[in-house]
């Protein structure tokens, strides 16, 4: 089936009403969550297929989060989708006013590849949950999850509703031709500019959650050990291929060298030779795997850094002596490779930070309040943490995710997500028994301190 026919029947059947049905949504997405939890081991097999990720991590990384958001949405869209009453005031009296949430149309979802189910599926089951029908354009770089997903989703449910569209470049290019009512995309910035170019063709809405080189400040007050296990977990998570991985440490010069060997620690407790296997991934194609390769300055490595081409693996490593003006300091690494940067002055710091594109995340480590509002006032980025990383995500059906500026427009996730795929519709519904003359001509000094007055 061409584009153009499939986005011609989810027009069709939007415009059918059946989607604004709540029963309908809710009935759906527990069908989605049937189908995901009985095919888990397909699920499984494919990521494991694509880049080594064993169950644990896909389920606590992938699985886990889908599962938390379909409940929320079952639990929650029949109250979020109902006519809310607002205050309508003097001027319009006898009237009452009300906003209205409804379903934007038809969407394009264009997922990412370092977590392949999640970012795919989490925006396209808020989407119908807020109900829209929805177009998945997966990641093709992991073609094992991508096929999974088209199978599973293109054979349990009617394409003029929910439907995977496979492929590359052409395939997404080709998608973003036709005029969608929202896009929503995943990835880098280099490819959000060219979907937010295109949407703009056809004054498309977009979300663009993209990335950065996400900052983490670690103080001389921390608790060095407990940062050490937290950052190592949440860097090396997924090889580093995270967008709100901690992409460099800037951390105070009096607790380098004791800092250092808390991370080293902590990397040779859990990713030895004997468990790294069972506990890491590989990097996701040879292209990523090669860019990498070439970060890895052996004048600065202090720990790790072993690679081996035909596994695409490369061990968890941590660079130091690093300064911004390195070529590991440029880009987002999305990468295994830790940068540590040290500093004597914190506004200094900050002011090194502000000076580049804004992050999607940031971390601090400190026990000092002033210090943590501090760096949570001065730094603009999407979202994060203080004395932890990544685990902001965990709590998806509260804190919006999101970036700013470089790294994002919009937010999803919980009650934001449902926003994000929703038009407020707002109704002023007055009365026939009583219309006073004050705003109609002939126009008068004393008709004018009335409307002062009721508008005031």
């Amino acid at each position: 089936m061409d584009i153009n026919t499939l986005l011609k029947q989810q027009q069709a059947f939007f415009n059918s009403n059946s989607t604004k049905d709540v029963s309908f949504r809710i009935t759906q997405l527990k069908k989605i969550e049937t189908l995901l939890k009985s095919n888990e081991a397909l699920l499984y097999q494919a990521i494991y297929e694509d880049f080594g990720k064993s169950q644990f991590e896909t389920y606590v990384t992938e699985l886990a989060l889908v599962y938390h958001e379909l409940s929320s949405f079952i639990k929650n869209i029949r109250k979020w989708s109902k006519k809310q009453s607002v205050s309508t005031g003097l001027v319009n009296w006898p009237a009452k006013s009300y906003v209205i949430p409804e379903p934007l149309g038809n969407v394009l979802v264009i997922g990412a590849w370092n977590y392949p189910y999640q970012l795919s599926l989490l925006p396209a089951i808020t989407a119908l949950a807020a109900g829209n029908t929805v177009i998945l354009k997966p990641s093709e770089l992991p073609k094992k999850t991508s096929e999974v997903m088209a199978n599973l989703i293109n054979n349990n449910f009617p394409s003029d509703y929910f439907c995977v569209v496979e492929g590359g470049v052409e395939e997404t290019t080709a998608l973003l031709k036709h005029r969608f009512d929202k896009i929503f995309f995943t990835g880098s910035t280099a490819v959000g500019k060219i979907i937010y170019k295109a949407a703009a063709e056809n004054l498309t809405p977009v979300t663009l959650e993209l990335g950065g080189k996400s900052p983490t400040f670690v103080m001389a007050d921390t608790d060095i050990k407990m940062t050490a296990k937290r950052m190592v977990w949440a860097k090396f998570l997924n090889a580093g291929q995270t967008c709100v991985a901690p992409d460099y440490v800037l951390v105070e010069k009096a607790i380098e060298t004791e800092f250092l060997e808390a991370l080293k620690a902590e990397i040779s407790a859990h990713y030895s030779s004997a468990t790294i296997e069972d506990n890491y991934l590989q990097i996701i194609n040879a292209a990523n795997y090669k860019r990498l390769i070439k970060l890895l300055d052996k004048d600065k490595i202090y720990y790790g850094g072993q690679t081996n081409c035909e596994n695409r693996f490369i061990e968890p490593c941590i660079l130091h002596q690093v300064t911004f003006d390195d070529d590991v300091m440029q880009d987002e690494i999305f990468g295994p490779i830790l940068p540590i940067i040290t500093f004597t002055n914190l506004d200094e710091a900050i002011k090194k930070v502000k000076e580049r594109p804004k992050p999607l995340s940031s971390y601090i480590y400190s026990k000092n309040k002033k210090t943590i509002n501090k760096i949570l006032h001065e730094v603009s980025f999407g979202g994060g943490a203080v004395n932890d990383s990544l685990m902001h995500l965990s709590n998806n059906s509260h804190l919006p995710f999101g970036g700013v500026g470089l790294s994002g427009i919009g937010a999803y996730h919980g009650k934001t997500g449902f926003d994000t795929f929703t038009h407020q519709k707002s109704i002023l519904h007055k009365s026939f028994w009583l219309e006073p003359n004050v705003k109609y001509a002939p126009y008068s000094h004393f008709k004018l301190k009335i409307i002062k007055w009721l508008m005031g």
